[in-house]
């Protein structure tokens, strides 16, 4: 019996399909994307002494500094809330804190690069030399008149113009060769609406200067059918979790072994190596869950293999899947998960509805339609799911079914805006199941068609 449950509600999709696993989703996301900008800006695979400088300590953002230490680079984040800082501290995220802007260049110039610093300070006045390698923010912005950067203190119009010094500097460390991205809190619209030089010449009013994470690091991963695929064990024991976290690794590790391209091999490592990071680094907060990128393969993988562990009592009660808003599938946010569509239909809400419409009908526990994750209300539609794997052989149908809909419904979509990433793994997809039809989209191979077409 399908649990039907509409929520129209301000929270993100992990909140709306009851799911939410702590902060530990975020960190997951912030390796990966700290890892794939090191390797898209930088050209390298290790980060070690490389800086990485970014704002907030907050719910979401104080996750930055930990993965900052996963990922192997110094982190650099600013913050002034004082109770997050020493939140952020106390749970030992933070290595150091000072307001000394002299100490903390002192210690970027002169310190060992295998030392990992978080240092609370106005990192973007770090401006005198080059010290700088990436760059982001992920303050409240999409917030901006509870909290983000309209503090009480100041006017609105003061407030524009910290705003508009922010990206000034920005724009002088990325002169001098830091790599900045927008990291989906709309900091770069916000700057935008407030005046800030932001404008990427000869483009319109929807790009920037700067590119989201999704544009230049996370969106191509995403048209693969990787995303952040999740499970909750209801039983509350962190043995189960274990089991989860082996069962997991072994398909990961299997699928390499059997041969994989290099971009998806690439992405089976990184969690892999995740997998074994977020237990060392204690990141279960309340629920025992786990997170990961995967792609359709691994997903339907590890779910079938959970759930043949469950009927064998190796995992002592059922184990609910799920996935964050930062998916191939189920959400439609034009300012960030699908900020690398560009045919227009990222400001539509179509995907997320059929992909929230879609998974009732192949076999999800409940499913979550609902306003406003993480960008604000009216800049996105997410579309969430809840599936319970208890053992059966229904649960088992309903995983095959389901999980493959789901990635493929994202895939398909950015097929059809042109992601090669996305044409490649659909056709791949096609291949493998018979019964998965897509139509492909005509590739333009001489754009004097459409400068014809449109003058006609």
């Amino acid at each position: 019996c399908l649990a039907f449950t509409p929520i129209d509600r301000y929270g993100q999709m992990t909140a709306g399909s009851y799911c939410y696993i702590g902060p530990q989703g975020i960190v997951h996301g912030t390796v990966l994307t700290v890892l794939n900008a090191g390797r898209r800006y930088l050209g390298v695979e290790n980060l070690a002494g490389k800086v990485f400088v970014t704002s907030g300590l907050g719910g979401m953002s104080g996750a930055q500094a930990k993965a900052a230490v996963i990922a192997g680079c110094v982190g650099i984040i600013a913050e002034v809330d004082e109770a997050a800082l020493l939140k952020r501290h106390q749970q030992g995220w933070l290595m150091e804190i000072t307001s000394s802007l002299d100490h903390c260049i002192a210690q970027l110039r002169y310190g060992s690069i295998n030392t990992f610093l978080s240092l609370s300070t106005f990192p973007l006045s770090v401006c005198r030399e080059r010290l700088l390698d990436l760059g982001s923010d992920q303050t409240s912005c999409h917030n901006p008149f509870n909290g983000g950067y309209y503090p009480v203190q100041l006017s609105f119009k003061e407030c524009k113009e910290v705003l508009q010094l922010i990206l000034a500097a920005i724009n002088r460390l990325s002169d001098q060769g830091m790599f900045f991205w927008d990291y989906g809190n709309a900091f770069l619209l916000e700057a935008q609406r407030a005046g800030a030089d932001i404008e990427k010449r000869g483009a319109n009013k929807a790009e920037f200067r700067y590119p989201s994470y999704v544009q230049h690091i996370m969106g191509d991963i995403f048209s693969l059918g990787f995303g952040p695929f999740r499970w909750v064990c209801t039983s509350g024991n962190p043995e189960d979790l274990a089991t989860t976290d082996f069962i997991a690794k072994s398909v990961l590790e299997k699928a390499v072994l059997q041969g994989v391209t290099a971009s998806v091999k690439q992405q089976y490592s990184d969690n892999i190596r995740w997998i074994q990071e977020a237990r060392k680094h204690n990141l279960v907060v309340g629920s025992q869950a786990r997170i990961l990128y995967s792609d359709q393969k691994g997903r339907v993988a590890i779910a079938l293999a959970i759930n043949r562990s469950i009927a064998e009592g190796k995992i002592k009660a059922p184990v609910v899947l799920s996935r964050d808003h930062h998916d191939v599938s189920g959400t439609d946010s034009p300012y960030r998960e699908t900020s690398n569509i560009y045919d227009g239909s990222a400001f539509c809400a179509d995907m997320a509805v059929q992909n929230f419409v879609g998974d009732s009908f192949r076999g999800a526990t409940w499913v979550a339609l609902h306003n406003g994750g993480g960008v604000g209300w009216g800049e996105v539609i997410n579309g969430g799911f809840g599936l319970v794997l208890d053992g059966s052989a229904d649960a088992e149908e309903r995983a095959k079914m389901m999980l493959s809909w789901d990635v493929s419904n994202g895939v398909a979509r950015r097929c059809w805006s042109g992601n090669n990433n996305a044409y490649e793994t659909i056709c791949q997809a096609m291949q493998k199941d018979k019964k998965l039809k897509v139509t492909l989209p005509h590739k333009v191979v001489d754009d004097n068609i459409l400068e014809q077409a449109l003058s006609c």
